[in-house]
């Protein structure tokens, strides 16, 4: 009975091409149109938490105001303060910035210095083209030597391999540092451009180089097991009880990338409410070409139920009939809206990331629009009088 109430559902559709296609159209859109911003939306979403994830999603890093870093506490040795006091932290790494001139022979460029432990090319996953980072005893030694970002090496050594040559490095005055190593070019973070910038060790930094008093910024990596928002909130209470929340800013990759993912999350949601409406414009339609087939087929409502078909019978082929309609109209839907977000996300530059709850959610939501619209054309086709019908012109 299944079978043959689909059948003549897509009879019902072929005899009508024009009423069928029209009444479609408000399915198709609705459908695509939910799939499409839902879909586009978890992929804004995902490329957005992707670019961040560069900077690490297990990283937190402290920025100690100016007048802060002068009172003293934010030393070297408050890194070990912080792995003492706070839960979840596994590594804390002091760094300090400034910027110079970086020179090899005639070539001469602006550059970021930064000061840092030998931990933080394992913290911070570099990866080398040539050479190695500097090692621990290079800091406790106060050596100078330098680790160059991409960038760097490609404009000192556009011709030659930068390892184990000198640079000198300009600040107050000049100062020889040998290259140990050219890091491989990566993505800019929220606080530094690799390809740009020149490492060197930090006691070299704050004792030869800059004679810096405090420490710029704290990058904090949590431990295995340990939610990054959750441990963020523990250095905020903790630094606030100690320097005021005037006294520092703190910034968390994975905080930025929830924030993202709410937005685009509840923005997507609320277009897909939106285009969801127009599935019940479609609906609407359905129920419009229902009544139309019903008062067309009169006479063989007529004939079905004067030949013994039950009320029951005549009402599951026509709320069939709109479930034809709406499941064909939906699956046409989902893959005009699959088509759109491919496109979108192909000139966005983003990865695509299909929504299989969208797809899910508009499909059984098209099924209830036909069943519900298709209730009651098929109510008022099996309440038909067999002899009234069959008299009707």
């Amino acid at each position: 009975m299944l079978i043959e109430n689909i059948k003549l559902a897509f009879a019902a559709m072929r005899g009508s091409k024009m009423r069928t296609v029209l009444s479609l159209l408000g399915i198709i859109i609705g459908v695509a149109s939910v799939v499409a911003i839902l879909t586009i939306g978890q992929s804004a979403s995902t490329s957005i938490t992707e670019s961040i994830a560069t900077g690490g999603l297990d990283m937190i890093t402290i920025y100690p105001s100016f007048d802060q870093r002068r009172s003293g506490i934010f030393d070297e040795e408050f890194s070990d303060t912080i792995l003492r006091d706070i839960e979840g932290i596994s590594t804390v790494l002091p760094q300090s910035t400034s910027s110079a001139q970086v020179r090899n022979g005639q070539e001469t460029m602006s550059a970021s210095v930064s000061g840092v432990l030998s931990t933080y090319v394992d913290v911070l996953n570099l990866e080398f083209a040539e050479g190695t980072f500097f090692t621990a005893m290079d800091n406790l030694n106060y050596r100078q030597v330098v680790v160059l970002g991409s960038d760097v090496a490609d404009e000192l050594f556009p011709d030659q391999s930068a390892l184990g040559q000198y640079v000198s490095i300009y600040r107050n005055q000049a100062k020889s540092f040998l290259v140990v190593g050219v890091l491989e070019s990566k993505d800019a973070t929220y606080n530094l451009s690799y390809d740009n910038t020149v490492f060197i060790p930090y006691n070299t930094f704050s004792q030869r180089f800059a004679r810096i008093s405090g420490v710029g910024t704290y990058v904090l990596k949590v431990a295995d097991g340990y939610q990054t928002i959750e441990v963020a909130d523990r250095v905020t209470e903790y630094l606030d009880g100690i320097v005021g929340s005037d006294g520092y800013s703190i910034f968390s990759p994975a905080t930025l990338a929830e924030m993202a993912n709410e937005i685009t999350g509840t923005f997507s949601a609320f277009l897909a409410a939106i285009a969801a409406i127009s599935l019940l414009v479609g609906g609407i339609g359905i129920m419009n070409i229902m009544l139309v087939s019903v008062a067309e087929r009169t006479k063989e409502i007529g004939i079905r139920k004067a030949l013994g078909a039950s009320p029951n019978v005549i009402r599951g082929q026509f709320i069939i009939e709109a479930l034809t309609l709406t499941i064909l109209g939906g699956m046409l839907g989902i893959v005009l809206g699959a088509f759109i977000s491919f496109a979108v996300t192909n000139v966005m530059d983003w990865s695509l990331h299909l929504s299989y709850t969208s797809v899910i959610l508009a499909l059984g939501f098209s099924m209830f629009v036909g069943i519900f619209f298709g209730w009651y054309p098929a109510m008022k086709a099996s309440r038909l009088d067999p002899i009234d019908a069959l008299n009707y012109e």
